[in-house]
């Protein structure tokens, strides 16, 4: 079905994976393409409740593919890093929660890709790092704004003003990722969080990412009223009765609103 990526859904989660390991999973326009193609089949897929986003191999995604840039020219160029913004927007607003499983190298493109995530898990090999700068260019799908908004503004033009690159460890330490795990367990980890995230009630998880994303670019005033609107469709629905009356009752939710 893609070219670039394994796709497959099992127990209401998607599994993408980015499938070019001799390139380390390096992002070109057609591996773009494919994600576009991926997040869209999981949005509009009734059956896919979240998904899970990794790399083949040792790498996560290892950044741009630089073999595909280097002849392009500046228009060519911006039209590459509108294509990957397009799809990070894309990943992020979808209204499924979406999970990265940062398996190994996350850098440049690959390092927006996992911020464009709604949560991300990092084994213990992961690395991260913004490094635009050695190549003459800087972040273009979206780096220089979900990166300082994720790790503080002093943080994310530390990282990429100077190129370094970050293990797991700092990469917790600072916000980018939200847990660090064995290799072999980054997979069950995910899985784990999914189907916790996957117990709660879907329309409450949805209306919660959508609040998140949206009241986070507006001052906190105006933020708290959005979420005020936001809690409209949750508190009309009859997963809030069930919810209410299931912690009432002392048993389990059976929540059914989708």
């Amino acid at each position: 079905m893609y070219q670039n990526l394994k796709y497959e859904v099992k127990d209401s989660i998607a599994y993408i994976t980015v499938n070019r390991p001799k390139s380390l999973n390096a992002l070109n326009g057609e591996v773009l393409d494919d994600l576009l193609a991926a997040f869209t089949e999981v949005e509009k897929n009734p059956e896919v409740k979240i998904a899970i986003l990794t790399g083949e191999g040792r790498a996560f995604v290892a950044g741009a593919d630089i073999s595909q840039m280097v002849n392009l020219t500046g228009l060519e160029g911006q039209e590459l890093m509108k294509q990957g913004q397009k799809v990070m927007n894309f990943i992020e607003e979808i209204t499924k929660p979406v999970i990265a499983a940062i398996n190994g190298f996350a850098l440049g493109g690959g390092c927006e890709l996992a911020m464009a995530c709604d949560i991300r898990v990092a084994s213990e090999a992961a690395k991260f790092g913004q490094p635009e700068v050695n190549l003459g260019i800087i972040p273009g799908f979206g780096g220089t704004q979900r990166l300082p908004r994720l790790v503080g503004k002093g943080m994310g033009k530390y990282l990429i003003m100077t190129a370094e690159m970050i293990d797991a460890n700092e990469a917790y330490r600072i916000g980018l990722v939200e847990k660090i795990v064995p290799g072999d367990e980054l997979i069950s980890t995910c899985e784990k969080i999914a189907k916790t995230i996957m117990s709660k009630a879907p329309i409450a998880v949805k209306h919660a990412k959508i609040a998140v994303n949206n009241g986070i670019m507006l001052d906190v005033k105006t933020g708290v009223a959005y979420e005020g609107e936001a809690c409209a469709a949750p508190f009309c629905s009859d997963d809030r009765k069930e919810g209410m009356n299931a912690f009432l009752e002392k048993r389990a939710a059976k929540f059914e609103n989708k």
